[in-house]
């Protein structure tokens, strides 16, 4: 057998040096996770790979939490489909419309409702773009500061609970959800309230960038302004935060939550004469498509990091770096250097379900609190987005907004970009930003 040839941590470090490369020339990510699995496992231990297929697949099928999954992706898409993120949209426009920059303010706010209700990034960025983009032209507001907001708002949707992704890193790093949507809740809106401050201050010291909006675009009376705000904003808002309250409470589990959640956006739709059989064949075939991505690349993440782990890999690594003898938090700077290069190619998905397993014993070996490591991922990763040269943020938007120079796009993300990183130091020196808030509703 190879094993007796070569160590089988050393062929853990080949199969993932050939992963890596797999993936970046561009092999579907899935099946090349079986295969590199199936291949390296039994070279390292033989036919028990078979076996261990089997039961990493059946465990992560029958994991209870990844229902919830396709019920929230569910939620966001009927919500898109029914405009509710338009007239809310509409509503903050009017309310602000005599404040400096109060497109950024809309685009922010609706953000992070949206956030909340969908995972999805080039969802987010993609509508935001389609809503603000044209009223920023029609009132001369700044291209790279609109641009920025609009990617960083974008971005939202992948911390803030309830996240898609947390709802998938909670089963691997084995935290229950309910305290991930809780320890995210802070430091989302600790972003939000960075970018909309560096705004303010950009507008304060440059009311140009953000001029009040022209008389055209202003409701005629605060009757049409407080009719268009109750009806754009409140029905999609209490849906979203009855889901989030409902989880953190414990009234319900994310699955029920979720499953009511798809409800109460089904009604919506047809509250507000959206609903057509055309659209909802289109939500519900979006929703399949997209679960079935993530279900088996969760599946065959699971697999291929049992393999990786059976061959000792992990303890190699973990020891090694231990055995450098330097401060814990050079390592977790070196960690999360890794996770945001990695985060310029990939998305999210494989390196929540393939590196983060990988480095899993490490951080817990360091002694960090896991459930805070997982939200500064979700932080990192997030800054992964808006980092060019890849960013996909900058496609999402250049594909609906043509004619922004792709150059000024990338220069308005950069400047979230470093408002990201203080975030992210932020996290790092106070550690209570994101435990405070699981520990004060489910106790320490």
């Amino acid at each position: 057998m190879i094993a007796d040839i070569i160590n089988p941590a050393t062929l853990g470090f080949i199969l993932v040096a050939v992963m890596l490369f797999a993936i970046f020339v561009g092999f579907p990510i899935s099946f090349t996770l079986i295969f590199l699995g199936f291949f390296f496992g039994y070279l390292g231990f033989g036919p028990l790979v078979f076996y261990l297929m089997t039961l990493q697949f059946s465990m992560v099928m029958t994991e209870q939490a990844l229902a919830a999954v396709p019920l929230f992706v569910f939620m966001g898409i009927m919500m898109e489909q029914a405009g509710l993120m338009e007239r809310l949209f509409s509503s903050v426009q009017l309310m602000l419309a005599k404040v400096r920059g109060s497109l950024y303010y809309a685009v922010l706010f609706v953000s992070v409702i949206f956030a909340a209700a969908t995972g999805i990034v080039g969802a987010s960025v993609t509508i935001l773009g389609i809503m603000a983009a044209k009223s920023m032209n029609r009132s001369g507001y700044n291209v790279r500061l609109a641009a920025g907001t609009i990617t960083a708002g974008g971005t939202l949707g992948i911390l803030i609970p309830p996240s898609i992704m947390l709802v998938v890193m909670g089963p691997i790093m084995e935290i229950p959800v309910t305290d991930l949507f809780a320890a995210a809740i802070i430091p989302g809106i600790l972003l939000a309230m960075l970018y909309a401050a560096y705004i303010t201050i950009r507008c304060w010291l440059d009311p140009s960038l953000g001029p009040v909006l022209p008389v055209e675009m202003r409701a005629t009376s605060m009757k049409e302004v407080w009719i268009e705000f109750l009806i754009g904003l409140v029905p999609p808002s209490a849906l979203v935060f009855a889901a989030l309250g409902s989880i953190l409470f414990g009234f319900a589990t994310p699955t029920e939550a979720a499953g009511c959640g798809a409800m109460g956006a089904l009604l919506l739709a047809l509250a507000y004469r959206k609903l057509t059989l055309g659209k909802l064949q289109e939500a519900l075939i979006k929703t399949l498509e997209i679960t079935a991505l993530i279900m088996i690349l969760v599946a065959a993440s699971n697999f291929f990091g049992s393999v990786f782990s059976r061959l000792g890999t992990p303890m190699v690594l973990t020891e090694f770096l231990l055995g450098l003898e330097v401060n814990k938090y050079f390592i977790l700077f070196i960690v999360m250097a890794m996770i945001f290069l990695l985060g310029w190619p990939l998305e999210w998905v494989p390196i929540v379900l393939i590196i983060i397993p990988i480095i899993l014993p490490l951080i817990e070996s360091l002694g960090f609190n896991l459930t805070w490591f997982a939200i500064l991922v979700a932080v990192n990763l997030q800054t992964a987005w808006l980092s060019p040269p890849v960013a996909l943020s900058a496609y999402f938007l250049k594909g609906v907004v043509p004619e922004w120079d792709l150059k000024d796009i990338y220069i308005g993300m950069m400047q979230f970009m470093v408002l990201q990183i203080i975030g992210l130091i932020l996290i790092i020196v106070f550690p209570q930003l994101v435990l405070w808030l699981p520990n004060y509703i489910y106790g320490p």
